[in-house]
């Protein structure tokens, strides 16, 4: 059991070096355009665990396209994780928390989230 945990977390020790290291370049946009983006992420935050494999390829595609969303760790015993399973439902990241227009909606699923990103702000 202790193996298996130690294991879990070299690995995702690596796939957050192997991130860190092949980082994608950011979108380059004028600073009218990125201006407007800081204000559209304002209501998004994602909820995420750092060495999970999927939540570093949602952290990367916000990286691609320069978003400046918060970033929240759902780990064991968090107020984040807590916010996650009252508001979303369940302890499952990555999960992207949309607050549009006075509603707010929880989106999961990595492909899901980088699909509605890359469409909103590409």
């Amino acid at each position: 059991m202790k193996l298996l945990k130690l294991l879990r977390e070299g690995l995702g020790r690596l796939i957050v070096l192997i991130d860190w290291l092949t980082r994608p370049r950011k979108l380059k946009r004028t600073p009218d355009a990125q201006k407007q983006v800081e204000q559209a992420t304002q209501g998004l935050s994602l909820y995420q665990f750092y060495a999970c494999p999927f939540c570093v390829k949602t952290r990367r595609a916000i990286h691609r396209l320069n978003l400046p969303i918060e970033v929240r760790d759902a780990k064991p015993g968090s107020q984040h994780r807590e916010e996650l399973q009252q508001g979303g439902g369940a302890v499952k990241v990555p999960c992207l928390r949309i607050e549009e227009e006075g509603k707010v909606r929880w989106m999961y699923e990595s492909g899901d989230i980088i699909s509605y990103l890359e469409q909103r702000f590409a």
